[in-house]
């Protein structure tokens, strides 16, 4: 059977940084292909020569067997490839309809736009997705998750060939998770070949039939699904074993000792809805050390709370928020830092990474006091913390003077986590710090957080993945619906028991803290 896509000897290079290292492998039509790798292993890269975006430096494409050569994604799409972006390409002034025909607005022979045609098809789209998203809503005004929808439905509206899904599933929910597997599953009956990359082991077993592995830019083996094992997977990923991580023992709490934070009867209304809450009566307390974890199904509010606790909230809440028994309110992220108090937002690219910024600017943007003496930075101090940082948490970059955006997502991930830790937190909330981060990166940050909560440092994280929360947190609270409806310790805590407080909705039992 000959090959659909080909990739010969291709390598890419920036400046001195070598992302791709003469790989080579094939893809078969009709079959979902899993392109897996760390952070900076150049999966990203490859996608993006496959889809017009870049150039390869060396080493050639062949499509159906024909050598290929794409100046830009309009030649690529023309070949039957189209991508679905991990970083997402929308125009958030525009509505859904208009971002999903971008560049290929419907008109009639008069050249009149065909705004209801547009709105039909959008519509059909979105319905392939099981999502009730209005074809006229602005982009702006959607979720990270739904969002992301939409960049899936402009892929399909392309009708191609060769679908390149990169981090499809990285800001849905479970159930969203499961839909875009029967997508899959229908493109794919259809004929349609895949090529998906992902960081989730279990998408990858559930979907792929056969998985290529890539590891500092160069091809590592490609295998049948069927064949091997995840263990064995992540073994090729990293070059070395991971252990597996082992339930978090919790450090038994001094006698007599008061929370480092204490959050009572927190409410935050819904912008512009009057007698809506996105939380509701929320109260808890937070130990020196402890790391506690937030669980609860999209739109439940856990990136809410964090925002409010950090001075991120868009909207002024009520209730009590108390830093070692002093009650404050941040009107800004920045008086939350200076009290002790740092976020890890979950949406990198609008809220996390200043885009026209170096690496080191990112990281040492909020804590330049540490570097300067009457107002002069010291370049030698700034630089030795920002070694540190790059050292410690494995960032894979070119230097601390290369574009944040020359870095892949999970190493501007770990940018921003950077910079929250230069801060010096005594209070560290992360809204879901794994996202889109490889397995090996993923035992690095839990790594570090332990070394925290040992250096007692507090934690507050959220994450989609129970098994990883059943695993790093001393405590677990679960929200519904902007309710707090479960609360457990480690010990106790299964997945089963967070998914029946997770799906209690409104009605469910506040729980004292």
């Amino acid at each position: 059977m000959q090959p659909i896509l080909s990739v010969r000897g291709v390598g890419r290079t920036f400046g001195s940084v070598v992302a791709l290292d003469d790989v080579s492998f094939d893809i078969r039509p009709g079959e979902t292909h899993a392109i897996m790798g760390e952070n900076g292993a150049g999966k990203s890269t490859l996608m993006k020569i496959l889809a017009g975006v870049q150039r390869p430096t060396s080493g050639e494409l062949l499509v159906r067997g024909r050598p290929v050569s794409f100046a830009g994604t309009r030649e690529a799409e023309a070949a039957g490839i189209s991508m679905i972006h991990q970083e997402l390409n929308l125009v958030e002034q525009l509505s859904v309809s208009a971002n999903i025909f971008l560049g290929r607005e419907l008109t009639n022979g008069w050249g009149v736009l065909q705004q209801g045609e547009m709105d039909r098809r959008a519509a059909a789209l979105l319905e392939q997705l099981e999502t009730p998203i209005s074809p006229r809503a602005l982009v702006g005004s959607l979720r990270v998750g739904d969002q992301q929808l939409v960049e899936i439905a402009r892929a399909l509206s392309l009708e191609s060939d060769i679908l390149i899904m990169d981090e499809p599933t990285s800001a849905l929910t479970e159930s969203e998770v499961v839909r875009l597997y029967r997508v899959a599953d229908r493109l794919k009956a259809r004929g349609v070949t895949i090529l998906y990359i992902s960081h989730r082991m279990d998408e990858v077993f559930r979907l792929a039939d056969r998985i290529t592995v890539l590891r500092d830019g160069r091809f590592v083996t490609t295998v049948d699904r069927a064949v091997t094992s995840a263990r064995e997977v992540a073994h090729w990923m990293v070059g070395r074993e991971l252990a597996p991580r082992q339930r978090r023992v919790m450090q038994p709490l001094e006698s007599g000792s008061e929370p480092v934070l204490r959050v009572q009867n927190l409410s935050l209304p819904w912008a512009g809805r009057r007698g809506r809450w996105r939380l509701h009566n929320i109260s808890f307390s937070l130990h020196k050390g402890e790391i506690l974890g937030l669980a609860g199904l999209m739109g439940a509010g856990r990136t809410e709370l964090l925002e409010c606790l950090s001075g991120a909230a868009s909207v002024r809440h009520t209730g009590e928020i108390r830093l070692h028994g002093e009650r404050c309110h941040f009107r800004h992220p920045a008086e939350a830092m200076k009290a002790g108090i740092a976020l890890a937002t979950e949406d990198r690219k609008r809220l996390g990474i200043f885009r026209q910024m170096t690496v080191r600017e990112n990281m040492t943007i909020s804590a330049l006091s540490q570097f300067s003496d009457a107002g002069v930075i010291s370049g030698h101090r700034e630089q030795r913390a920002v070694q540190q940082q790059t050292d410690s948490l494995g960032i894979r970059t070119a230097g601390s003077e290369a574009m944040i955006t020359s870095l892949s997502g999970g190493n501007q991930q770990k940018c921003m986590l950077a910079r929250c830790l230069l801060t010096k937190p005594e209070v560290l909330l992360l809204d879901d710090p794994t996202r889109g981060v490889d397995v090996g990166a993923k035992s690095e940050i839990y790594r570090l957080m332990d070394q925290l909560s040992e250096q007692g440092v507090s934690m507050i994280v959220t994450s989609g993945e129970l098994p990883e929360l059943l695993a790093v947190c001393d405590r677990i609270l679960v929200l519904s619906e902007g309710h707090l409806t479960g609360r457990f310790s480690a010990t106790e805590a299964t997945e089963q028991l967070i998914m029946e407080a997770a799906t209690a909705g409104r009605d469910g039992l506040q729980l004292s803290p």
